[in-house]
């Protein structure tokens, strides 16, 4: 059984105050049978989202890592620091990395394999641009970014299939289109990681994701969860996407 899994990604948002109160409130909410949740704020609100969810069923992640344990990277913040801290998660390439900070396939495999090896599992952000897909070369841009994964530990991975044009914009896939996506990405994952491992891998749908559209995308087949976005700095809307996740579903 895969259980599914729904990650809040904050990107540059929040305060102290605002992350106590969300927090507080996520782990009243969510129980033992509903999807695994991570909450993922900037790196200066993780030791105070540590501490909040010490003890209860939900997770802290960070929203990168570097590829060096240490070393004079000003301004980086390494995987072996992040699990002192305690954090269990990282996300890897994702969009916004990939297109406003120069991240690139190598430098994302680079960063996925630190956190695996400091001990973190890593959600892997994969996904084509509105001009890729207009192309035609959606499935071929998935199969070359997630080629990373024939190097990745896959007990400690997910991957979160995020169509850039659809993130941010008030788009998002079809459902129909989604599971294709995924559908490709497990295929490939075959391929990489054998049909045991793919079977068991949890793929994560991540281009705006709401509260209105969260119950139709989840319900296919291959749509393990959920990375969201903006939708996630309301807990209200962010419960709202949890409960609407099964649980669990068959793996292969």
């Amino acid at each position: 059984m895969r259980r599914c899994l729904i990650a809040a990604n904050w990107k540059m948002h929040g305060n102290v105050p605002s992350i106590q109160a969300y927090l507080e409130t996520l782990i009243e909410r969510v129980g033992s049978d509903d999807p695994e949740v991570v909450v993922c704020p900037p790196f200066t609100f993780l030791p105070v989202a540590l501490l909040i969810a010490s003890g209860s069923g939900i997770a802290i992640g960070s929203q990168n890592c570097h590829w060096e344990e240490k070393g004079a990277f000003t301004g980086e913040v390494s995987a072996t620091m992040l699990a002192e801290l305690g954090a269990r998660w990282v996300i890897v390439g994702h969009s916004e990395r990939r297109q406003h900070f120069g991240e690139t396939d190598a430098s994302a495999a680079a960063r996925a394999k630190a956190a695996q090896r400091a001990g973190l599992s890593v959600i892997f952000c994969v996904g084509e641009t509105l001009e890729q897909r207009d192309s035609g070369e959606t499935l071929a841009v998935l199969e070359r970014q997630s080629a990373a994964v024939a190097g990745l530990d896959p007990a400690l991975l997910a991957v979160a299939y995020e169509p850039v044009w659809a993130i941010g914009t008030g788009r998002n896939a079809t459902p129909a289109q989604a599971q294709e996506a995924h559908a490709t990405l497990r295929r490939r994952a075959a391929e990489l990681l054998g049909a045991e491992a793919a079977g068991a891998l949890r793929i994560l749908y991540g281009g705006s994701v709401k509260p209105n559209n969260a119950v139709s995308l989840l319900a296919e087949s291959d749509v393990d969860g959920a990375l969201v976005g903006g939708a996630s700095l309301d807990v209200e809307g962010f419960c709202a996407i949890i409960h609407a996740a099964p649980g669990h579903r068959p793996g292969v």
